[in-house]
Parts: structure tokens; C-alpha cells; sequence
């Protein structure tokens, strides 16, 4: 199923199948549009190195780091360069491909800091209607 297959967008093929569980879109997704995935990406508006990329990303392990990054290659997402240097260095940055989601990931993240205030409201207030603590 294709993005042209569904109706006005709302994922529901001329069939009426919602979201099948062998659309190639779902692993897609789950590997390009999770949170470090969509940072590194973010950080990449230039090639970077490794541990630049680290320094920019605070919270993030090397290894979820090592991770994101060879998913985000085996995706097309972004190219590993290694670097003619001693030691040897190698340099992340974005593909054509990759570049092609700058646009709609920065919209996300728009919208997140335009409704972070609205939507921590609305988390206080569920958890002290739930009488869940705060994370």
C-alpha cells in the first residue's frame, strides 16, 4: 500500500483495511520517526563526526548513538565517510533522502514546542485525576 492508495489521508485503503500489519510503512516508521532517529537527524544540517554528534545529543548513550546511526544508514537516511586521517575518523551526514524529511520533522517539532506547555497541562491533569505521580 502506497500513501496514494488511501483516502484524504486517514491510512484507510480503497478496501477499508486500516493500517495493515504487513505495510511496509510500519517498520519504516518505527526505524525513521523515533526520538533519537529524528535528533540525529536534526544535528545533521552538516556533516558531523561521531562524537560531535554525541555532544550535541545530551541523554544519548554510545551505543543507542552507534545504533540509530547504522539504522539511519541501512535506511538511506544518511552516508558514513570515512575520513583519510590517523586516527581514522569517520563523518555522518544526510543523504538526498534524508534531507527530504528536514521539512516534515521540523514541522513536528514545531508543533511540539508551540503545544509543550498545553500538552504538560494536560499530563499534570490526568495524573492528578489518575493519582499517578508525575515521571
Amino acid at each position: 500500500m502506497t500513501a496514494s492508495d488511501t483516502r484524504g489521508g486517514t491510512g484507510i485503503d480503497a478496501r477499508g483495511v486500516v493500517y495493515r500489519v504487513d505495510c511496509p510503512s510500519r517498520p519504516i516508521l518505527d526505524q525513521i520517526a523515533d526520538k533519537w532517529s529524528m535528533m540525529v537527524m536534526a544535528v545533521l544540517e552538516e556533516p558531523r563526526r561521531f562524537n560531535e554528534i554525541k555532544r550535541r545529543l545530551e541523554g544519548v548513550t554510545q551505543r543507542v548513538l552507534t545504533q540509530t546511526l547504522r539504522r539511519l544508514e541501512r535506511n538511506g537516511m544518511i552516508v558514513r565517510r570515512v575520513l583519510p586521517t590517523s586516527p581514522v575518523g569517520v563523518e555522518y551526514s544526510l543523504t538526498p533522502l534524508g534531507a527530504s524529511l528536514r521539512e516534515p520533522f521540523g514541522a513536528l517539532y514545531a508543533w511540539t514546542v508551540d503545544h509543550a506547555d498545553e500538552i504538560q497541562a494536560h499530563q499534570r491533569e490526568y495524573d492528578r485525576r489518575t493519582d499517578r505521580p508525575s515521571p
